[in-house]
């Protein structure tokens, strides 16, 4: 073997060394550590610490965690893990982080207290394993889910979801009534379907940010159902077409706020106008509040473009008359 090829050889062997996981075990004494908030446990005769950060401990196994029954608030970010079955046993949790680590699932047992989770920047694939019945909040950003799909049965209290920076392609799975905020930017969705069931839906984001991501080219797939949709982002989408698409949107009465920077569509003439003359409940464009110009502007459009519509039915052949 040539000194080049050892060499080559040694450099791969540091490379698998790097990338080899040192195991790292939670003990008894870091748990003790890490306890705090003493609180009454049970009948309110008893008293046990309650809440516990082992952030960054770099740990890859927490076996011993289950021992720890009465835990509601547990932060977990920041490790090494790649699985979360020790948790099973903390039936009480009100809180979880476990941001930053290696997890491939977000699944649990129906966790009866859950009310916020955290799992942003891991390596998650699915939605399957989330049926916490009190889950109000749970931030799923910068992870690798391709297909979501909850139970809304099951989550009947979830008003926030978090899915930015994730492989959607669609809005399927996510039709979730008591669903107020859902954030999808930085997906890869071309296709808005199952958006008629989020009827108390107050805030939506599907923000592309130029790098392929989110390339949205229609607007069909909002619905009357959306009562409630007061904010709606696609900045950075591929819609091109502003009179065609922008009518997709007065289905949406409660609509205030419309962010379509970055788009083709901005792009045209009388964007402002235009989208004002068919919106007119809406405030704001990219974040400007519509001037009383602009309104009056898009008032005087709409009526000269009625009176032409009507000279076309009168005179469907474009024939002139002349005295």
């Amino acid at each position: 073997m040539s000194d080049e090829e050892d060499t080559q050889l040694e450099g791969g062997n540091e490379v698998e060394e790097e990338q080899e996981i040192a195991e790292c075990k939670l003990t008894e004494q870091l748990c003790g550590e890490s306890l705090s908030l003493l609180c009454k446990i049970g009948n309110g005769l008893s008293l046990a610490y309650v809440k516990m950060e082992l952030k960054g401990r770099a740990l890859t196994d927490i076996s011993i965690i289950s021992a720890f029954v009465h835990v509601r608030y547990l932060d977990l970010s920041d490790n090494k893990l790649e699985t979360l079955a020790p948790l099973s046993s903390l039936t009480h949790l009100l809180t979880l982080k476990v941001d930053n680590n290696r997890l491939t699932s977000a699944a649990l047992p129906p966790m009866p207290y859950l009310q916020r989770a955290s799992f942003q920047n891991n390596k998650i694939t699915d939605t399957d394993g989330i049926t916490h019945p009190l889950l109000e909040v749970i931030n799923l950003n910068n992870n690798q889910i391709t297909q979501a799909s909850f139970d809304s049965e099951a989550l009947q209290k979830l008003s926030v979801l978090e899915l930015r920076g994730n492989l959607l392609t669609s809005t399927a799975g996510l039709g979730l009534p008591k669903l107020q905020r859902l954030y999808l930017g930085e997906n890869q969705i071309t296709e808005l379907v199952d958006l008629d069931k989020c009827i108390a839906l107050k805030i939506l984001h599907l923000r592309g940010n130029g790098d392929n991501t989110n390339p949205i080219e229609s607007l069909s797939g909002f619905s009357k159902n959306m009562i409630a949709l007061q904010y709606l982002n696609i900045r950075g989408s591929k819609v091109s077409s502003l009179k065609s698409e922008i009518k997709k949107l007065k289905c949406l009465p409660m609509l205030r706020g419309l962010i379509l920077k970055d788009s083709p569509v901005a792009k045209e003439e009388e964007y402002r106008i235009e989208i004002i003359m068919n919106l007119r409940n809406l405030e704001r464009l990219d974040k400007d509040i519509f001037t009383d110009e602009e309104r009056q502007e898009a008032q005087e459009l709409h009526r000269q473009r009625e009176e032409e519509g009507k000279l076309s039915e009168s005179n469907p052949d474009g024939a002139m008359f002349l005295d």
